[in-house]
């Protein structure tokens, strides 16, 4: 199969008065290809796929989405592409079937030959069961498969997913992705923007985005590998009082919380572990463990932070 360029950017830029939300963001997506666009609230995500989608015009640059251009044949792409934004209209008065049936209507598909394409909706998602029940009365799980069938219902080419497992529960989060790959599969090319980083790791290729601009994009294995320096990570009875007081301690290291465990990020691991767990014995809090481990996506994130922060980028 033949792979051709699903989603293209040039310079993409979007400014809202002084606030530059999208910033000269360049990239190109495979047909076939699961792409995440990762970063935390207001770096620039969801106005990156209104763009993509039609709905924001750019303020300069340009995109193309299957080699259709975003300023001047919004409507065509609109036909191409399936959008689920963070708030996902579905009609909770309305059934599972109806739903996907109201959404069947508004993209045009014949009456003919829509039973098949919806049976294989809902047996791909695992709904069928599930059909007669109004949507309002869904699990967010559920709520969110349904959304993703009726985005698909049209087949598109390329579909763009606003942070969809966002509060959603882990076991209906990895049904999601379940179903993702098997779209991929079909050649579809898929955008998914997530805060979730274990998630970002699922994707072929991930773009760190931070204050508008793009600070890398490659493999999550080969994002890794920008990482400078070692990870040391601390466990104690007071993560968050040790991160804080850490920060006050180490200046020039990265601290940060990773649920209830310490990461710091040094570039002399053997002085850094010494002086840190003297400290917090100091301090009053006795350290459980601390050891080198491998760095995840999150510390490639907040070392590439710390470092256009520290660089005045």
């Amino acid at each position: 199969m033949n792979f051709m360029t699903a989603i293209q950017t040039e310079n993409l830029t979007k400014k809202f008065g002084e606030l530059t939300a999208v910033d000269a963001l360049t990239l190109s997506i495979s047909e076939g290809e699961l792409f995440g666009l990762v970063g935390s609230d207001g770096a620039g995500k969801t106005t990156t796929m209104r763009m993509l989608t039609g709905i924001m015009e750019p303020s300069s640059g340009e995109a193309w989405v299957m080699g259709r251009q975003v300023r001047s044949e919004a409507e065509a792409i609109k036909e191409q592409i399936g959008y689920m934004s963070q708030r996902f209209g579905l009609y909770p008065d309305l059934s599972v079937l109806e739903n996907i049936h109201f959404y069947a209507d508004i993209y045009g598909l014949p009456r003919k030959g829509r039973e098949t394409i919806i049976e294989q909706l809902l047996s791909f998602s695992n709904l069928t069961p599930f059909a007669k029940r109004k949507a309002g009365n869904l699990s967010g799980g559920m709520k969110q498969k349904l959304g993703l069938a009726c985005a698909l219902v049209h087949t598109p080419k390329v579909l763009f997913l606003d942070e969809p497992t966002n509060g959603v529960d882990p076991v209906s989060r990895r049904d999601f992705w379940r179903i993702l790959y098997n779209l991929l599969k079909e050649g579809v090319a898929i955008f998914v923007s997530t805060a979730y980083l274990d998630e970002a790791d699922r994707c072929n290729r991930v773009g760190l985005i931070h204050n508008g601009k793009l600070l890398a994009c490659d493999t999550p294995e080969n994002l890794k590998k920008l990482m400078q320096g070692t990870i040391l990570e601390i466990r104690t009875a007071e993560p968050r009082n040790a991160a804080r007081l850490l920060r006050e301690r180490l200046g020039d290291v990265a601290v940060s919380l990773f649920g209830d465990k310490v990461h710091l990020v040094s570039h002399d691991s053997d002085r850094t572990k010494e002086s840190a767990a003297a400290f917090l014995e100091q301090q009053g809090i006795p350290v459980l463990s601390l050891r080198p481990v491998e760095p995840a996506l999150e510390d490639v994130v907040v070392s590439l932070i710390q470092d256009t922060a520290d660089s005045g980028g």
